[in-house]
């Protein structure tokens, strides 16, 4: 028999059991519940302490801090050609409170557009200062000398930054600082003098910038509180000074926050097709995953509770050289005491990874929960991928003291709601309706509070593209 009748007689042949396809028609497959890819580890909402609140609001009580306006200052941008809006020239210190409209465009008309090169010197220390800058685009170091006589770097200012504002009440104000710059930069200059002029016809400003000078200074401590007199290393019989705690007459109050959705499920599939698995569980389930995802998000990026929108600007840092190096996270950590965490996008954390690499740095791991967590300093760094990643590759690094006793962040939720299944989550049952759809409205309430302006850091504009 040649080939070919072999293959023809093969396909021929009767079929003598019953094949795979059908018997599968009878058969019971094992299947996995339904799976969901937004599903994040969610760290944020795992480490936040929770206090339960009554009456949807939480207040801040703190003592009383003077305003010091140090705001950051927001530009227009048509074509290459900056402006500065004008009512944001009230976040100057000098001009605080001062709400002439028409006084504050004329200032803002009269700002000079200068362009810095790398490495250029705008303001040189010991130089007088009569001139306020504002910083539109760009990175500015300030440096000082050190205690042994070299330049060593006080800080970094970034987009929205401003220095040199003291020219406006002080004319014999020098520069305490040498200001250079470390990336190209678009700065708007306000000379005093310009300001002087307008002054000179506008009576409001005039008498403004008069009193800011009259006020005496306050005395405060380092942090902007008034300051609770004190006496100490006496002898003898000295008058004791006298002193209360002074409290802020507006303190801040934190609304729950709500994230809703209505969950349909038609009742033929409810009824019907529950076996081996629970349909309606199954579609509460995936929704309540959905809503948490929502959830952390909004603990991020809401403008109103957010932590990256609520955090006070003496709080945000920049890095020295744009990757987040050991520097920086050193710089971060030492701005509050007790950090209790870090939160960064995975793509900073690599980016820190490749840092300490090329150090030669090795960064210790921890076991939270079965998962191994790189740390710095004994911090733990939590993946968070609801930190926003730029188009420019840059990103945010949150660092945190946590907890209502430490005065720190801590995460607000109403306990014991209607039809409850979580702490601060209901799924209420709204009824049928005539296409026989069940419905069900799945709600989630929540915000953040920040007790202490030190309580939240941030490390921002952070390079996560580049490699070395």
């Amino acid at each position: 028999m040649s080939v070919g009748e072999e293959v023809r007689t093969e396909q021929t042949r009767p079929q003598q059991s019953l094949g795979t396809a059908a018997a599968r028609n009878l058969a019971t497959t094992t299947k996995s519940v339904p799976q969901m890819q937004e599903i994040s580890s969610r760290w944020l909402l795992r480490s936040l302490p929770w206090v339960d609140i009554q009456g949807g609001t939480y207040r801040v009580n703190r003592r009383l801090t003077f305003a010091v306006g140090d705001g950051r200052v927001t530009f227009v941008k048509t074509g290459d050609r900056v402006e500065v809006i004008p009512a944001e020239l009230g976040e100057l210190p000098a001009l605080r409170s001062y709400e002439d409209d028409e006084v504050l465009s004329e200032l803002a008309q009269r700002c000079e557009q200068r362009e810095f090169g790398p490495g250029e010197v705008i303001a040189s220390f010991g130089g007088r200062a009569d001139e306020v800058y504002l910083l539109a685009h760009g990175k500015v170091e300030k440096i000082g000398t050190g205690p042994y006589g070299d330049d060593a770097v006080l800080g970094v200012l970034a987009d929205g930054a401003y220095f040199g504002d003291q020219a406006l009440l002080d004319g014999d104000a020098i520069w305490e600082f040498t200001a250079r710059t470390v990336t190209a930069c678009t700065v708007l200059v306000l000379p005093r003098q310009e300001v002087e002029q307008v002054a000179e016809r506008a009576d409001s400003l005039r008498e403004h910038l008069e009193q800011q000078r009259s006020i005496p200074e306050q005395r405060s401590n380092k942090y902007g509180e008034k300051e609770i007199d004190l006496a100490a290393g006496h002898s003898g019989e000295p008058d004791i000074p006298h002193t209360f705690v002074d409290y802020d007459a507006r303190p801040r109050e934190y609304e729950l926050s709500v994230a809703q959705t209505v969950l349909r499920i038609h009742s033929r599939v409810a009824d019907l097709y529950n076996q081996p698995m629970n349909q309606t569980e199954q579609q509460i389930r995936l929704t309540v995953e959905a809503l948490k995802e929502r959830q952390e998000h909004e603990l991020i990026n809401n403008r109103e509770f957010g932590l990256l929108h609520n955090c006070e600007y003496d709080q945000r840092i920049q890095p020295h050289d744009g990757v987040p190096g050991p520097d920086d996270l050193d710089e971060l950590l030492s701005r509050r005491r007790g950090t209790k965490l870090l939160l960064a996008h995975p793509r900073a954390i690599a980016a820190i990874g490749r840092e300490l690499n090329r150090r030669g740095l090795v960064p210790e791991t921890i076991d939270v929960a079965g998962n191994r967590i790189p740390t710095w300093r004994g911090v733990p760094i939590y993946p968070c991928n609801k930190i926003p990643v730029t188009e420019a590759r840059t990103s945010s690094i949150i660092a945190m003291r946590t907890g209502e006793q430490d005065q720190g962040v801590i995460g607000l939720r109403a306990t014991g709601i209607p039809d409850e299944i979580e702490p601060s989550l209901s799924v209420r049952f709204m009824g049928i309706n005539e296409q026989a759809i069940i419905k069900y409205l799945v709600t989630a309430y929540y915000s953040a509070a920040v007790l202490v302006p030190d309580a939240l850091g941030v490390l921002e504009n952070v390079e996560i593209g580049r490699w070395q």
